[in-house]
């Protein structure tokens, strides 16, 4: 019996249990297989199960796709994840390779989803997330795509690498393909455990302590990292707030072909920034001159992530032919209770990157302020997204930050599709003079409306699947409208009055903000008929934004 198999059996056994009613499947087997997708989604995107829900993709004509989560658009591009599982119910061995034949379906799917010009079957729960990326690459966004490919088992056998390595090249910098199985989802629900561990250091280093701080200063070969990375693997970069972000494939390219290559490898130090780790404490032999073994103790990586991914990776499948290249390496020992400087280095380190910004936001006074002031209307807040399901009581930053854009601030194309800035450009604008109630009653409208979407039959509307940010916004204008208000006046003092309106008349503030679109997507396009792709363009570009106000 293979340990991590059978915890991940009794994880998606306990999910099944638990929530019965997130899978439409009436036999055992279905529902462990997107029980299996949603936690491989859950650990691998750092999302509450609750939410990966919705990224589950399920029924016929779902083109073998299992799961689809769409990042944000940033610059010219955008990541999409594709999940393909094959579960194998209680399978306790974690020995069975992933099928050839399910590494062809992935890659004819990824050929045909992403082809503007290529019509496809779809269910109605993925058509419209097909017809929203479709959109999007019509207007000029490039796409990248990891295609995951989630079992317990082992991974696919030499013949599919070679199809792999072939779409690899042909897709060039815009196609990943992901393994993921028993081992990995293990490794992701550790991750916040403490690792003390030893690195070997090549040649000297450079020691200081600089304002009750040490930091150290030397190179590392890669094979010294890659066997740190073997040992520890993903729960290394817990801290570092790219790890959920994704790796930029024209850089992972460059830095592998840069480690296999013999001439490159000896000036790789030269080429790349380096790794950088944080630490409680750090230990060497000082009567040492050269080659140190360096003690860390709950050690992490904040920056360099990706060149350590990329380095396991390519000694894991060309480790023979790597030479002995070295990274620069930085070791900062930082004192408890340091957390505050670690955000700082990670910001400053990572200010040109693609980062996820709600992380270095933990602590300012408009964040505690709104922790306090939920705490007395009876809600727990968090800055992040947990990887468990939400209680009723419990809001998170990201959705506090979604909701208010939407709703109070009336940008609802911005909340969806901008949120990656809500704690970057778009963060003084959300959050400045938000209080809790504010915060509160936005998100409740919000999830209001998102249930609604979920519970939807089908044959609803065609632009249902799109409007969800718009239809919250139209409630908010008409609560405050009903009861003479600004957002402004929402505080404590009438938020217990303003929720029981809300509860109270949820089905008819819903009923006119329908209405109010519906009319609005009148006014824009007429009696033609519109396709989903002009939909998905329409809500995405703010168009209707102006239609709305006139229709106010």
């Amino acid at each position: 019996m293979n340990i991590n198999a059978s915890i991940v059996e009794q994880q998606v056994a306990g999910i099944v249990e638990r929530h019965p009613e997130w899978f439409a499947a009436e036999d055992e087997y279905a529902r462990k297989s997107a029980a299996f997708v949603l936690l491989c989604m859950s650990t691998g995107l750092g999302l509450p199960q609750d939410e990966c829900v919705e990224l589950l993709v399920h029924g016929g004509n779902d083109a073998g796709v299992d799961g689809l989560h769409t990042g944000e658009v940033l610059d010219a591009g955008f990541v999409v994840t594709i999940y393909h599982g094959r579960y194998r119910v209680a399978d306790l061995e974690g020995t069975t390779d992933f099928p050839e034949s399910g590494v062809r379906r992935a890659m004819k799917t990824a050929e045909s989803l992403f082809d503007p010009n290529r019509d496809v079957t779809r269910s109605a729960r993925l058509a419209p997330r097909i017809e929203e990326i479709r959109s999007l690459i019509r207007d000029g966004y490039v796409p990248t795509v990891r295609v995951v490919l989630c079992n317990n088992g082992a991974r696919w056998k030499t013949p599919a690498d070679r199809w792999v390595a072939q779409a690899e090249r042909e897709w060039g910098d815009h196609i990943e393909f992901v393994h993921l199985n028993h081992d990995s989802v293990v490794r992701s629900l550790q991750r916040r455990q403490q690792i003390d561990a030893v690195l070997v250091l090549s040649g000297g280093i450079v020691v200081e302590d600089l304002n009750f701080k040490r930091v150290l200063v030397g190179r590392v070969s890669v094979h010294e990292l890659h066997r740190l990375f073997e040992q520890h693997g993903d729960r290394l970069i817990e801290h570092n707030i790219r790890r959920h972000v994704g790796y930029a494939s024209r850089v992972s390219t460059d830095i592998r072909a840069a480690i296999v290559d013999t001439a490159a490898s000896a000036d790789f130090y030269f080429y790349n920034s380096g790794v950088t780790f944080s630490c409680d404490r750090f230990d060497y032999n000082a009567l040492q001159k050269t080659d140190y073994r360096i003690q860390l103790k709950n050690v992490r990586v904040i920056d360099g992530g990706q060149t350590c991914r990329v380095i396991q990776q390519t000694l894991s499948d060309d480790g023979s032919r790597a030479p002995d290249a070295h990274v620069l390496i930085r070791i900062y020992q930082l004192p408890d209770g340091s957390s505050d400087a670690v955000r700082s280095i990670v910001r400053a380190t990572n200010n040109q990157s693609l980062v996820d910004l709600r992380n270095v936001h933990p602590n300012d006074e408009w964040q505690r302020m709104l922790a306090l002031g939920m705490e007395r209307l009876g809600h727990v807040y968090r800055l992040h997204r947990g990887e468990g399901t939400r209680v009723v009581q419990e809001v998170n930053s990201a959705e506090v930050a979604e909701a208010v854009l939407a709703v109070w601030r009336e940008r609802p194309h911005q909340a969806k599709f901008h949120r990656r800035e809500h704690f970057g450009r778009l963060y003084e604008l959300i959050f400045r003079h938000l209080n809790a109630a504010q915060a509160l009653i936005a998100t409740s409208i919000y999830r209001a409306v998102e249930r609604r979407r979920r519970e939807a039959p089908d044959g609803s509307a065609d632009h249902l699947p799109y409007a969800s940010h718009y239809l919250a916004m139209m409630i908010g204008r008409e609560l405050l409208r009903g009861r003479y208000l600004t957002v402004e006046d929402v505080s404590h003092d009438n938020f217990a009055e303003l929720q029981e309106v809300l509860d109270r008349d949820e089905d008819r503030y819903y009923a006119r903000a329908l209405e109010g679109l519906g009319a609005a997507l009148q006014a824009c396009y007429g009696n033609r008929d519109v396709s989903l792709r002009q939909l998905a363009a329409t809500f995405r570009r703010g168009d209707l934004l102006e239609m709305l106000d006139v229709a106010a």
